[in-house]
């Protein structure tokens, strides 16, 4: 199935329809179980901010909402699903956009946000399988690079995005990174071959 510029994919949209995990759009009944994919990855329920968690959660679970429901040219939702499981069960998010590195400039790129596998399914190639279709959706928007941010002490997503060719960019800083003592944001680029697009 050919990739359509237009952002609308069909809900069995699918890269292999004998794999395991199939890579489809996001629909708005999947927001619950992505919403517990995104918090578990990305905060925690333990220590002295434990009591935010489920703010946070709430707030997670409104933003993709809206994100799914206002239809934008050039962003995707994709989820990856486990088609051996009895139901549709959620594996995996993933989140393509376009964004600019200038805030004074027009120039904008394909930008790679909210990658999260659910525990279960980790090590298993489910970020592999979904970032390996955010590149064929950013050829088939006729874009050659790709870029995205990782964490500089995250070292097993640093060790997947080197294996997949990305390379460094930037390094991001900002004053809290330097007063609180947090890991930086590592940006990330690379650059697309056309003959990625199946």
């Amino acid at each position: 199935m050919t990739i359509s510029t237009n952002l609308q994919l069909p809900a069995n949209f699918t890269s292999d329809q004998n794999c395991r995990f199939e890579i489809r759009a996001a629909q708005i009944e999947d927001v619950p179980g992505l919403t517990d994919i995104l918090a578990d990855s990305f905060h925690s329920q333990e220590g002295v901010l434990g009591w935010a968690y489920p703010f946070l959660k709430l707030g997670i679970y409104e933003d993709l909402r809206n994100r799914l429901r206002t239809t934008t040219r050039h962003h995707i939702c994709l989820v990856a699903a486990d088609c051996n499981a009895k139901s549709d069960r959620l594996a995996g998010i993933v989140e393509l956009s376009l964004r600019s590195k200038n805030p004074f400039t027009n120039q904008r790129f394909p930008y790679i946000s909210n990658l999260a596998v659910r525990r279960h399914y980790r090590r298993r190639g489910v970020a592999q399988k979904m970032l390996l279709k955010c590149e064929q959706i950013a050829l088939a928007w006729e874009y050659q690079d790709l870029y995205l941010h990782v964490l500089e002490n995250n070292h097993q997503a640093r060790q997947l995005y080197c294996k997949l060719g990305y390379q460094l960019d930037q390094v991001d800083f900002n004053w809290s990174t330097w007063l609180l003592g947090r890991p930086r944001q590592i940006l990330l680029h690379k650059q697309l071959a056309a003959s990625g697009l199946h």
